[in-house]
């Protein structure tokens, strides 16, 4: 089991199709969709699409825990929840197919007590076999210490397995102040965490430096739309240029991006051939409607053409 996730704060992504978004109308909506989420959840999914073994682990509470759990059955992904006693959350997504816009609209998680955020640790202190990696993605539920994510971190590195982040605000500051060895923030993210508004590419460039420098992470990118993402180690710096693809979706594009890179380092590529593998799993993603993820022969196809410029 090289990549283990967790997820916290997992979702029901419930997604359908109008012709048009209106107020006090009634919509007549498409036959809606039902896909497990949530960044970790997500994360193994995609690592599941691009051909390698994972486990999630996540969170989930009553009947529309169960139905998270039936959806990752149906997609094969091999997974352990966690329970509690607040519901699994749900979120909307509508695509108005006369625009080609998407509305998201996301819920609150449901509150989690002092036991059953100890019980989410204690499920990582009782695998029965050691991952290689322990990703960490999406956002807190309420009632989560925001420093939960960085006692993760402190367990994986007391277990010996390397430890990815790609999260918000609070968590991500405390999960960064106790060290990882993959940072995937996007580029608003990386700004708030140097507490700007904005950063150009050479200020997200000697940001991520800084924080390589500080021993605060080892490996860093920084996803950036369409304009592909920034690959920082203490190595140097490098662009990473996404191929131009029709965009169907950006439900995920992120969550497969970081499975692409996670993946790569688990099988022993290089960190630039990771960085490669992340961009092009998260263009495949786009390519895909609704919430659906890369696939693995989108992946593969989009790989060569990823351009590198060293910065």
């Amino acid at each position: 089991m090289p990549i283990l996730t967790l997820t916290v704060n997992p979702v029901i992504d419930l997604s359908t199709s109008v012709d048009r978004v209106v107020p006090e109308d009634k919509l007549r909506c498409d036959e809606p969709r039902y896909d497990p989420g949530g960044g970790g959840i997500n994360i193994s999914r995609a690592v599941r699409q691009l051909g390698g073994e994972t486990l999630a682990l996540y969170a989930s509470g009553g009947p529309t825990g169960d139905l998270l759990t039936k959806l990752l059955a149906d997609e094969q992904v091999p997974y352990r929840p966690i329970p509690i006693s607040g519901l699994t959350r749900m979120s909307f997504v509508v695509l108005e197919t006369g625009t080609n816009a998407q509305y998201r609209f996301g819920m609150p998680g449901p509150h989690f007590t002092a036991k059953e955020c100890d019980a989410c640790l204690d499920s990582l202190r009782q695998l029965d076999q050691k991952p290689d990696w322990i990703v960490v993605s999406g956002s807190l539920a309420p009632g989560l210490p925001e420093d939960i994510y960085a006692r993760v971190g402190t367990l994986a590195h007391e277990t010996g397995c390397r430890f990815a982040v790609d999260t918000s605000g609070p968590a991500l500051k405390h999960a960064v102040e106790g060290g990882v060895d993959l940072l995937k923030p996007n580029r608003r993210e990386l700004a708030q965490l140097a507490g700007k508004e904005y950063l150009t590419l050479d200020e997200l460039r000697e940001t991520a430096a800084a924080l390589i420098a500080r021993g605060k992470a080892r490996m860093i990118v920084v996803s950036m739309a369409e304009e592909g993402a920034l690959l920082v180690t203490a190595e140097g710096a490098w662009r990473l240029q996404a191929p131009e693809v029709p965009t169907q979706s950006r439900v995920g594009a992120g969550d497969s991006m970081v499975a692409g890179v996670v993946l790569a380092l688990s099988r022993g590529d290089s960190e630039v051939e990771a960085a490669r593998r992340g961009v092009a799993a998260g263009t495949a993603a786009v390519m895909s409607p609704g919430t659906l993820l890369c696939s693995r022969k989108d992946a593969e196809e989009l790989y060569p053409r990823v351009g590198v410029v060293r910065l």
